[in-house]
């Protein structure tokens, strides 16, 4: 695939001004260097302020780029500098970029001999990676678990006297915290981590392993509960991340009927005695995977129900569980049955569309379809498996679905359908982005996109600005007013009675000089003088910005004659700060 149109309208989109302007400069500079393009992944090196260049790697599909990524520690707001050059080589000098095999290209070159020789020579250069190819080739050899089987059912125990060791230190180390008078949490975190391992042997089909650390894990706790709740501990925070633990440990493995009721009796027992909710783990430890009526919708039944009356809180949540299992298992039909009979209609989309049954999943999408997050997941899924113009139209009718993923949703759809072509769209979603999260960026690809209808397209735009009154609209306003000249508009939004000038502030009153001079310097003014009045002497630099405003504004109304009465009464009132008046002599540069 040819690398597709990324116009510097979505590059500058995606990056902040700094970035962009940086990266352009980055371009300029030729730092963009070993530009090679593998399948659908371009990968660079971009020389920048280290000795080692950056990496950057990109991933694109007809649509446009799916993923960015470089190793530099920028994290903050958008694209990097280093990605920022990288595309803008890609888009003004295409002609360089080296056209490489893929890693399957290559690997499918060589013969078992040469491959192994390849892995052996990597491993010396890189010692660390033996470990991943000890997982890998561990992996590879386990046996694959029967189709109906729920469990590995691995016999051997794990030792789990470290892990009450470690829970002990864990629970008195935060008792002493509490004795102390600590306000934060000081098991939460460590306690969680320690689940997690259990969920982990859970995830590798290794339940039994799991209950046993699980049960660990437990007793502990448990046995200290008395002190944790005499210095005010509560297992609130703990119980969720224990049952959900335990559903998966109890589904995950094969349990003898003797031992399920002596673990029912052990749950229930320890429930009552540190004030907790297994209510979730005791179900799947009484339903199983044998119970009729699971069996029945697993199979398909289409008028089976798990549950008889009232559903249970912990019911959705039970059923991720579920499906999880039936996914790593490959149990893909029962999985389906569930998810549809469970009304888990993203799991059921997305699953038949990971499983390439697109049709299916378009044609159910019409009627179950009915949150933003479950279309932009199938969307995503969609897209991601070549069926481009398929993810468009999921994205279309999605987006005027409920749901918290509205602004996401719309950006994503809006570049997807500028990469395809389709400028109706990528307009219409980038409006719908604008209305749900006002910004400047938006603002900005909008006016790129509407062409010759920007003029009524604007004032819309001007106008949902007007009225939005969420928290991130106030500098989008500053922005957009600043942008279209609005100067007043600008004035109203921008925060004045503030002891701290902000970034926007300065802006407003920068641009308000040749329109609003006297508006410039009543605030300019006054938070000079606020400034110097309070001897804050760190700050001086930031009260003769402000008098440079000041200066500029009386020079604007042609009233240099009040301007330098004024400079010289500062001058006599602060004459004695020798760091102010050192600084003073700014002001004779502009």
């Amino acid at each position: 695939m040819s690398i597709p149109q990324i116009s510097e309208a979505t590059i500058r989109h995606n990056s902040n001004a700094s970035s962009y302007s940086r990266g352009q400069e980055y371009y300029s500079r030729g730092a963009v260097i070993d530009l090679k393009k593998r399948g659908n992944t371009i990968q660079a090196a971009v020389e920048g302020s280290e000795i080692k260049p950056y990496r950057v790697s990109i991933n694109f599909d007809a649509g446009g780029v799916t993923s960015v990524d470089c190793d530099c520690a920028y994290n903050y707001d958008g694209w990097c500098k280093h990605i920022v050059a990288t595309l803008l080589t890609c888009s003004r000098s295409s002609a360089i970029i080296e056209e490489r095999p893929t890693i399957e290209q290559l690997l499918n070159s060589l013969d078992h001999l040469q491959t192994q020789r390849l892995v052996q020579e990597l491993l010396q250069k890189n010692p660390e990676l033996i470990d991943d190819v000890d997982c890998f080739v561990s992996l590879r050899n386990s046996p694959t678990p029967a189709t109906k089987s729920p469990s590995t059912n691995r016999r051997n125990k794990i030792d789990v006297a470290p892990i009450r060791s470690q829970v002990r230190r864990i629970l008195q180390d935060g008792l002493e915290q509490l004795e102390y008078g600590t306000e934060d949490d000081p098991f939460t975190e460590e306690l969680t981590a320690i689940i997690e391992k259990a969920q982990e042997f859970a995830q590798n089909g290794d339940g039994n392993n799991a209950i046993a650390i699980l049960e660990a894990i437990t007793s502990t706790y448990a046995e200290a509960w008395d002190d944790l709740a005499e210095y005010g501990g509560d297992s609130y925070s703990i119980v969720e991340p224990l049952d959900n633990a335990w559903t998966e440990a109890i589904l995950c493995a094969e349990i003898p009927e003797a031992e399920i009721i002596d673990l029912r009796v052990m749950l229930e027992s320890w429930q009552d005695e540190i004030d907790a909710d297994f209510a979730m783990s005791l179900s799947a430890l009484q339903q199983g995977w044998n119970y009729e009526p699971l069996q029945l919708v697993m199979n398909g039944e289409t008028d089976a129900q798990i549950w008889e009356g009232t559903r249970p809180d912990f019911a959705d949540d039970l059923a991720l569980i579920r499906l999880d299992f039936l996914d790593r298992q490959n149990r893909y039909t029962e999985y389906l049955n569930l998810a549809f009979s469970e009304g888990m209609t993203l799991q059921y989309l997305t699953q038949l569309a990971a499983l390439g049954r697109v049709d299916e999943a378009m044609s159910a999408a019409k009627t179950q379809m009915d949150t933003a997050e479950s279309a932009f997941a199938l969307a995503k899924i969609l897209r991601e498996d070549g069926y481009l113009s398929e993810a468009l139209g999921i994205s279309r009718s999605g987006l005027s679905l409920p749901g918290n993923c509205t602004y996401e949703f719309a950006s994503w759809t809006s570049d997807l359908a500028e990469g395809l072509g389709d400028r109706a769209i990528a307009l219409n979603a980038c409006i719908v982005a604008f209305e749900t999260r006002p910004s400047f960026r938006d603002y900005v690809k909008v006016e790129n996109l509407a062409l010759d209808t920007w003029s009524i397209v604007k004032q819309d735009l001007l106008e949902i600005l007007r009225e939005s009154e969420s928290w991130y609209a106030g500098s989008a306003k500053v922005d957009i007013f600043l942008h279209e000249g609005l100067i007043d508009e600008a004035i109203k939004t921008v925060k004045t009675d503030s002891y701290y000038a902000s970034e926007s502030l300065h802006r407003v009153m920068e641009a308000a000089i040749p329109h609003r001079p006297d508006w410039v310097i009543e605030k300019a003014k006054k938070l000079a003088e606020e400034i110097m009045n309070s001897s804050k002497a760190k700050r001086y630099s930031d009260a003769v910005k402000c008098l440079k405003k000041v200066k500029a504004a009386y020079s604007q109304l042609g009233q240099q004659a009040e301007w330098s009465s004024y400079r010289a009464k500062l001058e006599y009132t602060h004459g004695r700060k020798y760091k102010l008046m050192d600084l003073f002599k700014e002001l004779n540069k502009s």
